[in-house]
Formats: structure tokens, sequence, C-alpha cells
């Protein structure tokens, strides 16, 4: 298995941006792992599966096959459905379905396939405690829940800013306390508030984590 770098935290803390960047800057694979469980939650919508059928889901978590793409496209089932799964049906979805432990672990199984044969860039809420907890780095990726507000109000500017902040407020809640792989900070991740900090100063401070772990050939 290659190099992983793991990249977890909250909602709205630019988990996807900076992941993205990063692996472009690295020539890594970026896993986006909140649109494979997106392409779940979208492939339940559709076949109006209750989203508290936990059978029925893991049933599609399986069978679902997932293809991440470049430019950031994701294909299910051999369909591109890269917009399709943004849609604020599809993100209230996906993070109900994401707190069914048959979905995760068939989703995992799924992850861990693709890093087999390549070094990878991982963004999630369980990345670095339950994916891949022997990863090289890990990255707890946080910001005060102001600026995580004002971030998902640049990203849907035509949703109030009231209705992000209870959503945000939302997730937080069910992510931290849900019985399977809740959101926490590995023991071993740096923690890294990204609140009064650019894009690229984001960037660059995991870059040089990145580097002091890989050279020294640390082991998380």
């Amino acid at each position: 298995m290659g190099h992983v770098i793991a990249i977890d935290g909250p909602a709205g803390a630019g988990k996807s941006t900076v992941a993205r960047r990063l692996a472009e800057r690295l020539g890594f694979t970026f896993i986006d792992s909140g649109a494979m469980y997106r392409a779940v939650a979208l492939w339940a919508l559709r076949e109006a599966v209750p989203l508290d059928d936990a059978h029925r889901l893991e049933q599609l978590a399986n069978a679902a096959a997932i293809d991440l793409l470049p430019h950031n496209r994701v294909h299910l089932n051999g369909e591109d459905v890269s917009e399709a799964i943004r849609t604020p049906e599809v993100t209230a979805a996906a993070s109900r379905v994401a707190a069914i432990g048959g979905v995760r672990a068939a989703l995992v199984a799924k992850q861990q396939r693709m890093a087999e044969a390549s070094n990878v860039v991982m963004e999630g809420r369980d990345i670095g405690t339950v994916v891949f907890p022997h990863a090289r780095v890990k990255i707890f990726l946080d910001a005060d829940a102001v600026e995580r507000v004002r971030r998902r109000a640049g990203e849907q500017p035509h949703v109030p800013s009231e209705q992000l902040a209870a959503q945000i407020a939302e997730r937080d809640e069910r992510d931290r306390s849900r019985a399977q792989s809740p959101l926490i900070q590995a023991p071993d991740a740096v923690y890294l508030d990204s609140t009064r900090l650019t894009l690229e100063q984001v960037e660059e401070e995991i870059l040089r984590i990145v580097r002091s772990r890989i050279s020294n050939g640390k082991e998380s």
C-alpha cells in the first residue's frame, strides 16, 4: 500500500477543497469519501428506500459501482451523477445513510481497495480512525462554527445563512454522537485550526506535515 494522507474534520472545515489541491500537487489520487455516501443516498432516494432501512441500504452500498474520476466526476453504476449528488436533498440523506454501520463497512472496504495500488489523499470523518488507522499522515482540520457557515454560504449563496447554520449544527451533532465511527480526532492526528488561515496557508501547513512525516518514515 502506498502513502495515505487522511484528513478528517467537521462540515464546512474545508476538507474537500484542500484534499483535492493536495492530491493534485503531490500527484496522489483523491478519494472523496463523502461523494461515495452521497452516491448511495442518491440511489436510495431514487429507489424510494426508507432512510431507516439499514438492511436495504447496506445492500445498496455493497452493490453500488462507484467510480471517482478526474475533474471531480462521480459515476454510479455507470451513470455520471456528479451534479445529482450535490442537491440539498441528497446532502441531508447522505448524513443519515452514513450513520448506518453496514453502509460504512461496505464503503470502507471499497475505499481500502482503491488505495491498495496508489498513493491517496482521503477526507471524511473517520478516515484516520477507521478507514486508515495506520496512515502515515493524519490531519484533523477544524474551524469555528461562524467561519464554517461563512464558507458554506460562499458555496451556496442562495441558501439563507440561518438555514446553513442550522444544517451545520445538526450535522455536527449527528456526526459526533453516532454509534458507528463518530467524528473524533485520532490520537496521532495533527490538529489544524483553519479559522484564520487562507486556503493556501492551510495547504502549505499540511504539505509541511506531509513532507516531515513521510521523509522521516513515520508510521501512525
